[in-house]
């Protein structure tokens, strides 16, 4: 309550102070019109929308196998969560993780449980980018939606061992020589089964099937991946 006090919560589509009235659904009554939350019609792999609802893959993931379980997103990368994800990444927005584990844990906590999900990781930030910034946005996800499901959560689970470059731009094999070797397991050693790793955008899945190899490699059963945006696959 004191923290609400000193820091009113504030829509993330928008960064508008919220309403009283408003709080409960965590975006203005305008926003909420504007975002776009992830539904039936997806990838039952990667979670991107598909064009063919008969189908139950994505083009992507039928041409090529996941070294994860499953992924899902919270809500379609378009605006004005594309705005509102710049905010959490680059303008210390880290009050907006509470609103999307909050959305993330009402949409599939059913289907955290019945994967057995013992320990929840983010995707690790190179150790130079993270003292330039502050803080990991996907280890901010983490500890929240921790919090909203109360499982364990482990920064130091995973470590980015070199710096990578954005993969936006990249063929296929362009991104998997650009993740080779980037991650290992840290200090802690991991001992849980089923793992949950989160990020903060789903593009390609080549980050998530990079860290999924790592934890695959200690031992982890199966690894499965929560996003907070989804790319469109349409």
């Amino acid at each position: 309550m004191i923290a609400e006090l000193l820091f009113p919560p504030r829509c993330p589509a928008c960064d508008r102070l919220l309403r009283p009235e408003e709080r409960d659904d965590g975006y203005c009554i305008v926003c909420q019109k504007k975002i776009v939350r992830m539904g039936d019609d997806i990838c039952l792999k990667c979670g991107k929308r598909i064009p063919d609802t008969k189908e139950s893959l994505c083009a992507d993931c039928r041409r090529k196998g996941r070294a994860f379980s499953w992924s899902r997103g919270v809500y379609l990368y378009e605006e004005p969560m594309k705005q509102a994800m710049y905010r959490f990444k680059y303008s210390n927005r880290r009050a907006y993780a509470r609103i999307f584990a909050k959305d993330a844990a009402r949409m599939y906590k059913e289907l955290i449980k019945r994967a057995g999900i013992e320990l929840i990781v983010p995707v690790p930030m190179y150790k130079g980018k993270l003292k330039k910034r502050g803080y990991n946005q996907a280890a901010v996800f983490a500890e929240a939606l921790s919090r909203e499901l109360s499982i364990p959560f482990d920064s130091d689970a995973v470590i980015r061992t070199r710096d990578t470059l954005p993969l936006k731009e990249m063929n296929e094999a362009e991104r998997a020589q650009n993740l080779k070797n980037a991650f290992n397991i840290g200090k802690s050693v991991v001992k849980s089964k089923h793992i949950l790793v989160v990020d903060d955008i789903y593009t390609t899945g080549a980050t998530l099937d990079a860290v999924t190899g790592t934890l695959a490699a200690s031992g982890a059963e199966a690894v499965y991946g929560m996003c907070i945006c989804v790319g469109d696959g349409l």
